[in-house]
């Protein structure tokens, strides 16, 4: 359960990385200390940043740079790769057009899915058929996003084996047929400056308060503008002030049911008070898209032996999302 935390820790998961795949890796005092960190994190705020993580700073301002570069574009240019049910929910939306809680948020985005042949998964899987549309403008956008989601596919791995390591339970507990196979979520975003600045009597949120849905978030954002904000148990909004080669990581409400609790998917919302248009690139691991979730055992028997949520079929879950997030 989230607390009345007043700031976001910092975590550096360097030891981590440099031991994910030993054998004994939670002997090793480095490691120990980074799940202890990542324990306290993860019941105290839900949200904590890594440093230490590996992928290299030039390729995530890259991924910023591009990402502003696409948005800076026509309207008539963007709408070249327009999502739609057809695109199984991949591609461009405008300002507006997600929707959270039924209220439109400000920003617009490039949504990407790791991609779903057709019967893939049976019928579970049909909405989210399809491959992922990617601009023409700037070049070479398809293959350094391929890279990074690449590198951030691996880093979230390595990170949920210290999780898993601090829920009581082995490296790779959340493997296998919970997250062996994982799909993944990315949401490349812009948001505008804020209308009231403009005179405007819009709504003024970028997106409003929610939780993420899977397992791991890892946030790419400015360096020089805070807006992400992350609520404390008393209700308070606490900024995610930037810190320059860090990832802002959070919790998703799947890895709260596999903890039953002990883990809270902490709620969030963007604010861009700046006067600058501001971009961010939110990377979410997910568990395998047909994973059964259940509390873990060892989390039960933590928790006082009663299963405290119903378990979820994570694509269902996903899917009854994704078709009402949209105006279309």
């Amino acid at each position: 359960m989230a607390t009345d935390f007043k700031s976001i820790p910092l975590i550096d998961v360097s030891p981590l990385l440099a031991k994910w795949d030993d054998p004994n890796m939670a002997k090793d005092e480095g490691v120990a200390e980074v799940v202890r960190q990542l324990d306290q994190a993860c019941r105290e705020a839900g949200f904590f940043y890594v440093k230490g993580h590996g992928i290299p700073d030039s390729l995530i301002k890259e991924v910023r740079d591009m990402t502003h570069r696409f948005f800076n574009l026509p309207y008539e240019e963007k709408l070249k790769i327009k999502m739609s049910a057809a695109t199984g929910y991949r591609g461009y939306q405008h300002v507006g057009e997600n929707i959270t809680k039924g209220v439109p948020d400000m920003h617009e985005a490039i949504d990407c899915y790791r991609e779903l042949k057709r019967g893939m998964y049976g019928g579970l899987g049909d909405p989210m058929e399809g491959s992922n549309e990617w601009p023409m403008n700037p070049p070479n956008f398809k293959q350094m996003m391929e890279e990074y989601m690449s590198l951030c596919t691996d880093l979230s791995r390595k990170i949920l084996r210290g999780i898993a390591l601090a829920l009581g339970g082995s490296a790779d507990e959340l493997e296998g047929k919970r997250a062996g196979d994982p799909f993944w979520v990315c949401r490349l975003i812009g948001y505008p400056v804020l209308s009231s600045a403009n005179g405007g009597d819009m709504n003024d949120i970028g997106c409003g308060a929610h939780t993420d849905y899977g397992l791991l978030t890892l946030v790419n954002q400015e360096d020089d503008i805070t807006a992400l904000q992350v609520r404390n148990l008393s209700g308070e909004w606490i900024s995610a002030v930037p810190i320059p080669g860090t990832f802002v990581c959070n919790i998703g409400d799947m890895l709260k049911i596999l903890s039953n609790g002990l883990y809270e998917s902490t709620l969030h919302q963007v604010v861009n008070n700046s006067p600058k248009y501001r971009v961010c690139v939110a990377y979410f691991y997910e568990p395998n898209f047909d994973a059964a979730i259940e509390p873990l055992d060892v989390c039960i028997q933590r928790t006082g032996g009663t299963k405290k949520f119903e378990g979820a079929v994570y694509g269902k879950h996903l899917v009854g999302k994704v078709l009402t997030n949209f105006v279309m």
